[in-house]
């Protein structure tokens, strides 16, 4: 069976799994990097101050201190460090933990709704009702990407999502063997999953891993000049077809 229009994904006798980055490739780093980081920022020494005993918090924190070489760093010095690795774009995962709680409570109070480019969920829904389990790997934390799927601007999309990873529960996403985990959680041969990002580095990794790419090039995004070097590249979801295996 093909699924939407468009070029062929090379090589692809089947796919039985899409694997979704989302900056730059579900919905706009913009988006992010305008309204998400600033919203957190703001929060962040609030959360300190009054959550630290919370153990998710107490652990980022630690984790925090841990990476920044700073043990006895009080909470205003982990509330600069967080602020710094923000304005560096570093894809730490207790800031992406610290990031996800406020996230996901700014989702749920209606402060924020989640943002996707145009043919995005209406393509996902064709995958899903034609067989294909879909699954989320992004540096951003967990719960933030439930609450992404959940408030997005069409409703709820977690029905359509049979599992999330990020950069804790599966490892950095330029690394190989974090694919090779998220083959061996979600039971789905590497050679029938098929990664869609915008990032070179985690092209190849996840092509390493035996993995199937696209890599999604969208005008405005930080890396559209970077290209994806030898990966099938498109500019849009609906660009993308492949064949479901049979069972």
């Amino acid at each position: 069976m093909t699924v939407g229009p468009g070029p062929d994904v090379d090589n692809v006798d089947a796919v039985d799994a899409v694997v979704l980055d989302i900056e730059g490739t579900t919905s706009a780093t913009g988006f992010v990097v305008d309204v998400l980081y600033p919203y957190a920022r703001e929060r962040f020494g609030a959360l300190l101050a009054s959550r630290g005993d919370e153990p998710q918090v107490a652990r980022a924190v630690a984790q925090v201190r841990d990476l920044a070489g700073e043990p006895d760093a009080d909470a205003g010095r982990v509330e600069k460090i967080l602020g710094e690795w923000v304005d560096a774009d570093r894809k730490a995962t207790p800031l992406k933990t610290l990031q996800g709680i406020l996230w996901a409570e700014g989702f749920a109070r209606g402060e924020l709704v989640s943002h996707f480019y145009p043919e995005v969920i209406e393509v996902l829904r064709g995958w899903a009702a034609d067989g294909a389990r879909l699954y989320v790997y992004s540096s951003g934390s967990v719960a933030a990407q439930r609450a992404w799927f959940t408030y997005s601007p069409e409703g709820s999309l977690m029905e359509l999502v049979s599992g999330f990873y990020d950069t804790e529960n599966a490892g950095p996403k330029q690394e190989a063997d974090s694919y090779r985990a998220i083959s061996a959680a979600i039971g789905v041969a590497a050679g029938r999953t098929l990664f869609l990002s915008d990032r070179l580095g985690e092209l190849d990794a996840a092509r390493e891993a035996g993995w199937r790419t696209v890599g999604v090039r969208r005008a405005g995004e930080p890396y559209f000049a970077a290209g994806v070097g030898g990966h099938t590249e498109v500019s849009a979801f609906d660009e993308i077809s492949f064949a479901r295996s049979v069972r």
